[in-house]
């Protein structure tokens, strides 16, 4: 069984199911009844669409060929319409054949569509696997089974209560969060070190705070000062150091740190390889108040205060805010 998307938001999904079709865009590649092997397809996206990228031409010839010449008439094929929240499966009935401008995506295989499939029925982890945002895509055994089974049990039935909130789509939540923090701080160690700078002045204005970045230097014990007026002479004044390497921070490093400091200022001392438990111990009986800050406490300090960021901020580390349901 194959996922066929029907356009961007499923605008398709009309026509499929009254033409009794199953179609893909890249309209101006044109005609691939001739074409055998994915790199005559890559070829056809480069010169049709110039601004794609590399990658961008890799994933889509992917995809076509599949559709050209991976799918066989007898395969099944599912897609979704987001208006009636209904998954759609029909059978392969024809080989490739390129419509022109018969139907608004070219590329065409003839489907017959019998089956449909509430949305709502479906496990949380089925729900999971069909959220891919790829046109065309392989779809498991076992959520193909799960499909034809809730066809079956449910085609009799005219309204379908949604199932109660199940602990798998927590499970996803906590997952994804995951992987977004991991990403996150990935994303931040390719920064360089004038750029990884600039990132820890942006959360401090984030935070309310305004920053002055010390000039380039061989001593860069105190590489920002923020505090109210941006000047230092308002309390409070945090002193910042800033270590942009793999290595952990140890106790001889947070000792030199602290020698520079007023009594009156507070520090930050922030290293994206970690502090060892010597240096927390130090920073813990320092006179002075320090905080250390590792790579996962600055992605959640990030995170709380992005939508505080100023432009110039945000394109170091661009994000997306993703909202999920609770």
């Amino acid at each position: 069984m194959w996922m066929l998307r029907s356009g961007e938001g499923g605008y398709l999904v009309t026509e499929f199911l009254e033409k009794k079709i199953g179609a893909i865009g890249w309209n101006k590649i044109g005609d691939l009844s001739k074409v055998k092997e994915p790199l005559e397809i890559k070829d056809k996206l480069r010169t049709a669409y110039s601004d794609y990228s590399e990658g961008q031409i890799n994933n889509f010839a992917g995809q076509i060929y599949r559709f050209r010449c991976e799918f066989q008439k007898g395969d099944k094929v599912l897609t979704y319409d987001p208006n009636t929240r209904k998954y759609w499966i029909g059978e392969v009935k024809s080989d490739y054949t390129y419509k022109g401008k018969e139907t608004e995506y070219h590329h065409v295989r003839e489907v017959n569509w019998s089956k449909s499939v509430p949305r709502d029925v479906l496990s949380t982890s089925t729900k999971n696997s069909l959220g891919s945002t790829l046109t065309i895509f392989s779809i498991p055994q076992e959520v193909e089974e799960e499909l034809l089974r809730a066809h079956e049990e449910n085609k009799n039935v005219e309204e379908v209560v949604a199932p109660v909130k199940d602990e798998t789509l927590e499970i996803l939540k906590d997952d994804f969060e995951a992987k977004a923090r991991g990403f996150i701080s990935d994303k931040i160690l390719l920064l360089n070190w004038d750029e990884f700078q600039e990132l820890v002045a942006g959360l401090l204005r984030g935070m309310g705070y305004k920053t002055f970045i010390s000039p380039k230097g061989s001593d860069r014990g105190k590489d920002i000062v923020a505090s109210p007026d941006g000047l230092g002479l308002e309390n409070p004044r945090i002193v910042v150091e800033v270590k942009h390497r793999k290595g952990t921070m140890g106790a001889p490093e947070i000792r030199s740190f602290l020698g520079g400091l007023r009594p009156s200022d507070k520090g930050l001392y922030v290293s994206t390889g970690g502090f060892t438990k010597e240096a927390k111990y130090e920073a813990d009986r320092a006179n002075i108040p320090i905080t250390l800050v590792d790579s996962e406490l600055l992605v959640s300090l990030i995170i709380q205060h992005y939508d505080n960021f100023d432009q110039d901020t945000r394109s170091i580390v661009p994000l997306r805010k993703v909202y999920w349901p609770v």
